[in-house]
């Protein structure tokens, strides 16, 4: 199997095959980059720009050393240093860097569509490192490679996503990617930072609770998003402590899950805000190894773009690990 696509946009678009796909290419990556050896050559010649037109710690060097593990060149623009401080736009950054034959993009912008209008004008493969309040999608896919591995399967589990749903990429990347392999979602914040067409616009395996308690019931993952403090100007809640009142995840409040609730988060976590460091650092929590799998999911991805694999795991991967890893690919 190969992906049928030139870009990774979204996973809204994403058929459940090819998200599935995409994790069970991951697989024998890990198991590479955690052994002695960190280092295979599919993309040796291959150049991958790095292109952040916002701050990024975790997202930025997990692309980065994605790609020098698959022996690629990583050219890293400092935008604030260049020629967009002096009004270049960005699809003539893009076209400038794809005439030094460059052959990807990794591009984090504030504005939505943004990553879908660069891959209309650009031969290189585009990935989109997180777009405006639309999607995230391979941290869509690290958190579900995270899932499957912990859980052993993505299908019939209730996984509850709770926080700053509104201006969450994250957590959009997160419910499609959820809802397409066969879990039920359920979203859980403050009326204001959940917005009314939530309840419609992924079908019916997603419900809308207010209540911390209703959401974590049963639950076998709880997924806390980042607050995104640059909003509290916005007043879309009275105060930090009251929202921590309500819906911080702390000891309390995860005793109401499954006792064998994963704790997740994107990062960077408010600790003390929307979530308790006993809880962040506790033994439920896969926080850490979410960081570790954005490395694997992210060389799978870069990967399977460059046109490599023709379904099985890579050849090098395979020699290093010793076989031909499975992920149980039934969701």
């Amino acid at each position: 199997m190969k992906l049928k696509h030139k870009d990774l946009l979204g996973l809204a678009h994403l058929a459940p095959e090819e998200i599935d796909f995409m994790l069970h290419t991951a697989v024998p990556f890990k198991k590479l980059f955690t052994r002695s050896i960190k280092k295979v050559p599919p993309l040796r010649g291959k150049t991958v720009a790095m292109l952040f037109y916002e701050p990024s710690t975790r997202t930025r060097t997990s692309f980065e050393l994605a790609a020098a593990r698959l022996s690629a060149d990583v050219l890293s623009l400092a935008v604030s240093s260049s020629s967009v401080q002096k009004g270049e736009t960005l699809m003539d950054t893009a076209r400038n860097l794809e005439a030094m034959k460059i052959d990807f993009i990794v591009l984090r912008h504030s504005v939505s569509g943004a990553p879908e209008l660069l891959a209309r004008g650009v031969r290189a493969h585009v990935v989109n490192a997180g777009d405006g309040n639309h999607e995230h999608p391979t941290q869509g896919l690290l958190d579900l490679f995270t899932i499957r591995e912990k859980k052993k399967k993505i299908q019939g589990l209730q996984v509850a996503i709770i926080g700053d749903i509104l201006h969450s990429r994250v957590a959009r990347s997160n419910i499609w990617g959820l809802t397409k392999l066969g879990a039920r979602v359920r979203l859980c914040g403050p009326a204001t930072l959940i917005p009314a067409e939530m309840k419609t616009a992924f079908g019916n395996n997603v419900d809308v609770t207010y209540n911390m308690k209703d959401a974590l019931d049963g639950a076998d993952v709880a997924y806390v998003l980042r607050l995104q403090l640059e909003r509290q100007q916005e007043n879309l809640f009275p105060s930090l402590r009251e929202y921590h009142d309500f819906y911080g995840l702390d000891a309390k409040k995860l005793s109401w899950a499954k006792k064998d609730c994963l704790v997740m988060h994107p990062g960077p976590m408010n600790r003390g805000v929307e979530i308790d460091s006993s809880v962040a650092d506790g033994p439920q929590s896969v926080i850490l190894d979410q960081v570790t799998n954005g490395i694997a999911v992210r060389m799978a991805v870069l990967y399977l773009l460059a046109g490599s694999s023709e379904g099985a795991p890579p050849r090098a991967a395979r020699n290093i690990t010793g076989s031909e890893s499975s992920s149980g690919r039934t969701g």
